[in-house]
């Protein structure tokens, strides 16, 4: 891999900074963390060298004054929301969160169920958690949100919101994706400590945008893309230019939330202590891209493959077309089309030889490998057995798998099983393979190969099942599909 952030730096200078803003404020900090705590891999992906968990690391340089607040949107679990990169729904992403969190010696006592309007969905969830002995707090949908600042501000507005009972200085309000109301808590949560005498603060450790690159930068491009589904959308801080004259990158939903922390602000402490949203956040990623053609490069090949997984949700009828058009739109502003992944050509041209559903992968090198579906593998199979026969040296001619045995495998899945797919998927085949290679140095060859596909991107003619994806997925494959469906 092509390395464009330097993670190490980032590591060090990251967490002087959020050190020093807890040191600005006096009992308590809320600390907003936009994006994912650790597994973020879209930053990853579009900052080659960025660590998945590196907010992680940095954080438990802190856990002995921290404490962490998960939230999720009533709207999420009504709608089984589904974190697109780990395939589960938010509401199950929340405990898995507060495992992780606190088998890393965090404490997490809370969760806030957001946007509550009463349904019964979120009812059926809080009773959940409660059982097993998790504090949940309500806080509700407020009319007029974030424009009506008088009633947001008021016993009506977050005074209605359930006070989340909190121990320790640095409070940290994070959450399974965007969208889920982290901001409001913190607002809410700063109303309700002044009206407990308590002086809080507030500060926000978002990633994406980044502030200090170019509004069109693919990286800044890429986050709309990512968050095309909430309309997000990346814009010049109107605040910060007119307090400093200095251009800065932030999003709508800050911007339009910034009167209102406004307005909090000088309820409590009669100034605000930021004049802009950019004021307001902690992120210094923008300091830390060590090669920025790598960067770009990797933000554009991001923006096609969200591109290509609208396609595939429409067509799966979960998407809509307003998301793909919009992330059409921003493929257009970084002037770039589906042809600029190469696995994408290479994929099609071969579904156009052998008249049958293929896939393409691009190695570490740049080395294209192809591979079509046949009565015995499906594609994707199929280009795992070709991409670790080149990589391992092999003859494309050596039969990996015999046919003596695909078939008898074949006859359960279909007779046994009833199955109405008879070719091998990717997981079936990497069984067989495995217990081949007790006895056959080929076998043993291809599979310690399996590594190096970490990183290296594929495109399939058509919508793969849940299985091939996950497999894809596990090797660090990015994959994007055709809105196909077999």
């Amino acid at each position: 891999m092509k390395y464009g952030f330097d993670s190490e730096k980032y590591l060090k200078i990251q967490s002087e900074h959020i050190k020093e803003r807890i040191a600005k404020f006096g009992d308590k900090l809320y600390l907003e963390f936009g994006g994912k705590l650790f597994d973020d891999f879209h930053a990853s992906r579009v900052l080659p060298g960025f660590l998945p968990d590196i907010k992680l690391k940095m954080l438990m340089q802190l856990a002995d004054v921290a404490e962490i607040v998960i939230v999720i949107s009533a709207v999420d679990i009504e709608k089984n929301k589904v974190r697109g990169d780990l395939g589960i729904t938010y509401d199950v992403d929340v405990l898995r969160l507060r495992d992780e969190f606190m088998s890393r010696g965090f404490v997490v006592n809370s969760v806030v169920i957001t946007h509550y309007n009463g349904q019964a969905s979120a009812d059926t969830y809080r009773h959940r958690l409660e059982r097993l002995g998790i504090k949940v707090y309500y806080h509700h949908t407020i009319e007029g949100y974030p424009n009506n600042v008088a009633l947001i501000d008021s016993d009506q507005g977050f005074g209605r919101n359930d006070y989340v009972e909190t121990t320790r200085p640095l409070v940290v309000i994070t959450a399974p994706g965007p969208g889920s109301g982290k901001m409001a808590v913190c607002l809410s949560q700063l109303y309700h400590e002044n009206k407990r005498g308590i002086k809080a603060g507030y500060a926000k450790y978002e990633t994406f945008p980044i502030w200090n690159l170019p509004l069109k930068h693919p990286v800044n491009i890429a986050y709309e893309a990512a968050t095309a589904d909430l309309n997000d959308v990346n814009m010049i801080d109107p605040f910060h230019l007119e307090a400093y004259g200095e251009t800065a990158v932030n999003y709508n939903r800050d911007i339009e939330i910034f009167p209102v922390l406004n307005a909090i602000f000088e309820s409590i402490y009669g100034e605000n202590p930021y004049k802009s949203p950019t004021d307001m956040g902690v992120n210094m990623a923008g300091y830390c891209l060590s090669n920025d053609e790598v960067c770009c490069v990797a933000s554009k090949d991001e923006i096609i493959r969200r591109y290509y997984t609208a396609l595939c949700e429409l067509a799966a009828g979960k998407g809509s077309e307003n998301e793909v058009n919009k992330i059409a739109l921003l493929m257009k502003q970084a002037k770039i089309t589906t042809a600029d992944r190469k696995t994408t050509i290479a994929a099609k041209e071969r579904k156009e030889q052998e008249n049958e559903h293929s896939a393409a992968i691009e190695l570490e090198d740049g080395t294209i490998i192809t591979a079509h579906a046949s009565a015995l593998l499906g594609s994707s199979a199929a280009l795992i057995l070709n991409a670790t026969k080149h990589l391992a040296g092999i003859s494309h001619e050596v039969k990996l798998i015999p046919q003596a045995m695909i078939e008898p495998i074949q006859k359960t899945k279909v007779d046994i099983l009833n199955g109405k797919n008879p070719r091998l998927h990717t997981d079936e085949v990497l069984v067989a393979l495995s217990m081949l290679s007790l006895w056959d140095e080929n076998c043993k060859k291809a599979l310690d190969m399996l590594p190096q596909l970490n990183g290296c991107q594929v495109h399939s003619t058509v919508m793969l099942p849940e299985v091939d994806r996950k497999i894809f997925k596990k090797l660090g494959i990015g994959l994007t599909c055709d809105p196909v469906k077999k």
